[in-house]
């Protein structure tokens, strides 16, 4: 309840409540107002309506401890004798180290969310607290502190911290590099603290897109799973930690330099979100509630638009930097053909880009390339009933680039002040050839305004590819750090343009998959999982990228059958379902293409049209597979009618078949009809068994029920070759043929 105000100005508090328990969806809160300090009792599976008595199942107190029992505090707090990480920390010139927050009021609001009030007098702090539990069971935690002092407050850190339940004893989070982002690792929960630090002022090629604790063995499709996603594009931390009582916590946290947030009197600090999910079938319930959420929001794309996902070209390991118009139109004819929905030029149009030394900064469209601008390709690329997309990487500056040289004072550092030509100022060392522009700045961010708004309004650019090729190592505005404000700089431009052409879409890209995270996701329409087209790469790549994001805002191209970043050959047929199951484009040089490999393209995107609604709106399934070297993942509709799986080897097997293979998430009692759709058994070199499995030639009919306890005998694949199965509902008693 909130405090209301008596005459002579005296707050008088009114009644608290003694719980305040939030359920949606399958996800329970529950927090203990009693004693004065919001005490977070259970984050997981839902309690039901009823609660006992909670007054009887008080902790004990043991021996050489605190003579009270410690409160987990929804700020977890030394001054109530937690002894593990605080959950704020920060001072005033070194005094009011250690607050003691109390509870002020509870507002539960719409639907199932409230706010909780803190306050220590003392210390001059405010903390609100913002809960949501959306539909599909997803939990958002924000907090705001705000300095009530009178003079500043050095804030160091401000984390969200969430209860992990008991049964917990693994961990597992993601990491990587460029061109193989995304991958799991695992690790067995102990006493102690398990910390992912992110320090690349943008959400990094390693972040841990997710951080997840279960039951020992937790799988996709079984086990409880507690796991946190930050939706931050700076620095950013996030851990699990047990301490010497036994009790578990999750959290994360903005990592902050050093005096880079001190709050003035009256002021106050934001977290990002913490998104927080509970599952009792493994990491496919993740899936499910933030997917949800994602296809919840009013302007996720096909929800504002209208429109499926297009097929998109870009034209980058086509042509790289050699930018001339005949090649491009050339692309332009022969991708309409092929069925290609949108068209992407990439890097290298704009002054002085001829290479990657040169140009950042300068976007204008370069006279020399283009003597007629941009409009002869985008009236031809229009002219197909394609859109035209455009790649821009407005965050930075090449040193080597006229804005450099007219404003040194622009470029992001740790030394002073650039006051102009030649003017001292030491600069963090060059990434791609490249320093960082600083947004903070208020005139560098209005001329990057300026330059977009122009780009966006003299040319018919239906798409951006916004990219962000270095880590933002030393960033620094005027002497001082700045990760902090660069980034919500770099999201108010986002949302400006947004504002002023919100028919165009954004692609967050950042040398592939280094800026993924859901608070870029609330500017951008997908992402760019990685700069590697490699389809074996991309099947871990994609796989653990959509256990947070879907499909739909994942993009996924069929590049060349050599990849440009591995060296790896592939045949069409293994690339092309691995893009599948994602947003769906095309990064190759497809004049070259002629024969069966055309036709065979045209009819796998004719094939990707066909399922791309149930793509983009089902809900995504993982199986367990015994075998290491299969994989199987799937979309099914959320009413059970279809599905569309993906089985594919990416190694050699122990075993000479690979048995019956179970196809889940189907409804048990629905009839189902089971047919390849892609590749034909006799094409390419996916298949060596000597015999197929007999069903494979015409399809066979069988229950849901029969598809996920026993499975299907699949046909033996060759290493690093896949199969489309095509799953359709049929009228009819259950059980026929199973």
């Amino acid at each position: 309840m909130n405090p209301t105000t008596v005459p002579g100005g005296t707050p008088v508090l009114e009644p608290l409540p003694r719980l305040l328990y939030l359920r949606h969806s399958g996800t329970a809160l529950l927090i203990d107002c009693s004693t004065g300090e919001p005490a977070v009792l259970h984050f997981g599976a839902d309690l039901g309506p009823d609660l006992p008595d909670l007054s009887l199942l008080g902790d004990p107190v043991p021996p050489s401890s605190l003579d009270i029992p410690v409160t987990q505090g929804l700020i977890p707090q030394s001054s109530s004798g937690w002894r593990g990480r605080p959950g704020l920390r920060g001072h005033r010139n070194g005094r009011s180290f250690s607050a003691r927050l109390r509870l002020v009021s509870v507002t539960e609001g719409e639907g199932c969310s409230a706010v909780i009030t803190q306050s220590d007098p003392d210390a001059g702090l405010t903390l609100s607290t913002e809960i949501i539990i959306n539909d599909g069971g997803l939990l958002q935690l924000r907090h705001r502190l705000q300095n009530d002092g009178p003079d500043g407050y050095s804030l160091e850190e401000l984390a969200a911290v969430l209860p992990v339940g008991r049964a917990a004893g693994e961990i597992l989070d993601l990491t990587g590099r460029w061109c193989r982002e995304a991958h799991p690792q695992r690790l067995p929960m102990r006493q102690g603290t398990w910390v992912r630090s992110g320090r690349h002022g943008r959400t990094g090629h390693d972040s841990s897109l997710l951080l997840a604790a279960g039951t020992p063995g937790f799988g996709n499709r079984h086990g409880q799973v507690w796991a946190v996603h930050l939706g931050w594009s700076g620095n950013h931390e996030s851990f699990v930690e047990t301490i010497g009582d036994g009790r578990s916590v999750i959290g994360a946290s903005e990592l902050l330099g050093s005096g880079e947030v001190t709050l003035a009197a009256g002021t106050g600090y934001q977290t990002p979100w913490l998104f927080a999910a509970y599952s009792d079938a493994g990491l496919d319930g993740i899936s499910d509630s933030f997917y949800a959420w994602f296809r919840a929001r009013a302007h996720h794309p096909g929800t504002r638009s209208g429109k499926p996902r297009p097929v998109v070209l870009n034209v980058w390991e086509a042509v790289y930097f050699d930018h001339r118009l005949p090649t491009l139109l050339e692309l332009a004819d022969s991708a309409a053909a092929l069925g290609v929905e949108r068209y992407v030029l990439d890097d290298g149009w704009f002054r002085g880009r001829r290479d990657d030394h040169a140009g950042l900064g300068d976007w204008y469209v370069d006279e020399q390339l283009w003597p007629d601008g941009l409009h002869p390709l985008i009236d031809a690329v229009t002219a197909h009933g394609m859109e035209f997309g455009l790649w821009v990487e407005p965050e930075m500056v090449n040193e080597d680039s006229d804005l450099a040289r007219a404003h040194p004072d622009w470029i992001s550092g740790p030394g002073p002040l650039r006051q102009g030509p030649g003017a001292p100022g030491r600069l963090p060392e060059q990434w791609r050839h490249q320093q960082v522009l600083d947004l903070v700045n208020p005139e560098a961010w209005q001329y990057i305004f300026d330059r977009l708004d122009s780009l966006l309004s003299e040319h018919r650019i239906s798409y951006l590819k916004w990219d962000q090729n270095r880590d933002l190592v030393e960033m620094g505005h005027e002497g001082s750090p700045s990760v902090h404000a660069q980034t919500l700089a770099a999201y108010r431009l986002l949302d400006e343009l947004r504002k002023a052409h919100p028919g165009v879409e954004i692609e967050s890209c950042s040398s592939g998959g280094a800026r993924v995270d859901l608070g870029i996701l609330e500017r951008t329409d997908r992402v760019w999982a990685s700069d590697c087209n490699d389809a074996l790469e991309r099947q871990t790549i994609q796989r653990w990228t959509g256990v947070v994001v879907p499909p739909e805002l994942v993009g996924a191209h069929i590049g060349p059958g050599t990849s440009h970043t591995t060296a790896r050959t592939h045949e069409l047929s293994f690339r092309a379902i691995t893009a599948m199951f994602g947003h769906f484009g095309l990064e190759w040089d497809v004049r070259q293409l002629g024969g069966a490999e055309r036709d065979e393209l045209a009819a796998v995107i004719a094939l990707y049209k066909e399922h791309r609604s149930l793509l983009h709106s089902g809900r995504m399934v993982r199986a367990d597979e015994r075998d290491p070297s299969l994989m199987l993942h799937g979309v099914v509709s959320h009413d059970g009618s279809e599905a569309l799986f993906a089985l594919v080897s990416v190694a050699t097997s122990f075993s000479e078949v690979p048995g019956h293979v179970p196809l889940p998430g189907l409804l048990p009692d629905q009839n189902y009809r089971v047919e390849l759709a892609y590749p034909a058994p006799d094409s390419g070199h996916a298949f060596i068994q000597t015999r197929p499995p007999a069903w494979l030639a015409a399809g066979i009919e069988v229950s849901g029920r029969f598809l996920a306890g026993s499975g299907l005998p699949m046909p033996v694949l060759n290493p690093e070759h896949g199969l489309l199965l095509s799953v359709r509902a049929v009228p009819g008693p259950a059980g026929k043929g199973s």
